[in-house]
């Protein structure tokens, strides 16, 4: 499972920094080829950043699929469970089994359903506007995100069966923070 963790961090912290870095490039690009520096502004022109765009769009698509599932792993999805903590523990271990197992549901049909679409993609040949990729592959996203994400459902409603944990996210914490406070405590 860690080996997994890590690619899924990996992946969405890949796709993060060169959609960054992509579009940084072509920003630079954009303004810089304004120059009336005669050498620079002739070479900047005949660069074509015309995919950064697109390149970015499908990066973000990924990123988000990804994203989804590690939010479902890591406990940071936003959820109004008011009602929910009202309840007494029977009955609310019910309905986060219940709720957990619907997610699980239907993440599992939508990556179902995508995953037939990008099988029916497959044979189009279609290709992408400026960077001529085959759309099934900027379509793969959604089956793939989607089934990770729909195991990520099943991993929680599992560990929360067994030990009645849900993942949570400290919003308060802040990585590295606590070891600054406690060398300030210790200088004073």
């Amino acid at each position: 499972m860690k080996i997994l963790d890590r690619l899924e961090e990996w992946i969405i912290a890949s796709l993060m920094a060169a959609a960054t870095f992509v579009i940084f490039i072509a920003v630079l690009h954009r303004y810089l080829s304004g120059l009336p520096i005669p050498g620079l502004q002739d070479w900047l022109i005949a660069q074509n950043t015309s995919w950064a765009q697109e390149l970015c769009i499908y990066m973000f698509v990924w990123m988000a699929k990804f994203g989804a599932a590690y939010g479902v792993r890591t406990g940071i999805h936003v959820g109004v469970d008011v009602l929910i903590n009202r309840l007494n523990e029977r009955w609310r271990n019910k309905f986060i089994v219940f709720g957990l197992l619907a997610g699980a549901l239907f993440t599992g049909i939508i990556g179902s359903f995508g995953a037939n679409f990008v099988h029916h993609m497959y044979g189009t040949g279609q290709i992408s506007a400026d960077l001529e990729w085959p759309m099934w592959i900027v379509y793969l996203a959604v089956p793939l995100g989607s089934f990770l994400m729909c195991f990520r459902f099943l991993q929680v409603a599992w560990t929360f069966v067994r030990t009645g944990e849900l993942p949570k996210h400290d919003h308060a914490y802040v990585e590295g923070l606590d070891d600054e406070i406690e060398e300030a405590r210790k200088a004073q």
